[in-house]
């Protein structure tokens, strides 16, 4: 699997644990801000899990797992912005993130897959 998969996961999950020590800090949040840390996490998590995938089958069930928790991101995120806890800046700069993961996962296992 590609090291930017990996490497990318692991940024986002850093700035998921940022967004998540701000949330609780500042925003006193302690509900919403462990669903974006849990799903936010969970990304690099699996995609770590798929690197010692015992067969391709379990490969892409890592990965599809992990591609599932972008999209319980993006949710995550859109219900911080539409409850103001973030701005529309800080949305957009995660949210681009998350997305990018999603289409980079996405790409791994429709490949994965096709081989």
């Amino acid at each position: 699997m590609s090291n930017v998969a990996e490497e990318k996961s692991l940024q986002l999950a850093n700035r998921i644990v940022n967004l998540y020590n701000y949330l609780v800090n500042e925003k006193k949040d302690y509900v919403l801000s462990r669903q974006i840390l849990r799903s936010g996490t969970s990304i690099g998590a699996n995609i770590a899990e798929a690197q010692d995938a015992q067969s391709r089958k379990d490969f892409v069930s890592k990965m599809s797992i992990a591609l599932k928790e972008t999209s319980e991101t993006k949710y995550w995120l859109k219900v911080l912005l539409n409850g103001t806890y973030i701005s529309k800046q800080e949305f957009d700069s995660l949210f681009g993130d998350v997305c990018e993961m999603h289409k980079i996962i996405s790409s791994i296992v429709l490949t994965t897959k096709e081989n």
